[in-house]
């Protein structure tokens, strides 16, 4: 690792920076013995940015729920066609509150598909169907916290 005259090799940061957008993560720390470089990106959101309310609360409203919806997984976790929470925040269905929802119980969805947004740190993130097939069941409620790993569709 060749330093120059500021202590930091350029070039290694601009080799990490083109790796921050290869892999399109948003930051990469790198540390060996006193030296310790860490490279971040500003992700830009290009939609609008919706602001949600909390959901009215719903009674008695079972009879409005779609048949393919009701059907319950033992545990959704161990699911071969589970789709789970990339990351920590909160899952909404729809771009924007009073909207259609992104997809919709018994629809088809492509691979690469935005099937739902994840807010984490007042960021939007659009969350891509990792396979094609038939969205079977949604495992979230729109505006709900989600954990790293928690199911929140199903695709078969």
């Amino acid at each position: 690792m060749t330093k120059e005259n500021n202590g930091f090799d350029k070039n290694l940061i601009r080799e990490l920076a083109l790796l921050l957008d290869e892999t399109n993560l948003s930051e990469i720390e790198l540390e060996q013995k006193d030296f310790r470089i860490r490279v971040a990106r500003q992700l830009r959101i290009e939609a609008s940015v919706p602001t949600y309310a909390a959901p009215a609360p719903v009674a008695a409203a079972a009879s409005a729920v779609p048949v393919a919806a009701v059907v319950e997984v033992s545990d959704p976790a161990k699911h071969p066609g589970v789709v789970p929470s990339p990351m920590v925040g909160t899952a909404y269905l729809s771009p924007e509150p009073g909207a259609r929802a992104y997809v919709e119980v018994g629809e088809r969805v492509n691979e690469g598909q935005t099937v739902l947004i994840v807010e984490a740190m007042k960021t939007m993130n659009q969350i891509p169907a990792p396979r094609s097939g038939v969205l079977k069941q949604v495992l979230v409620k729109d505006a709900q916290p989600v954990e790293y790993g928690e199911p929140l569709f199903i695709i078969e």
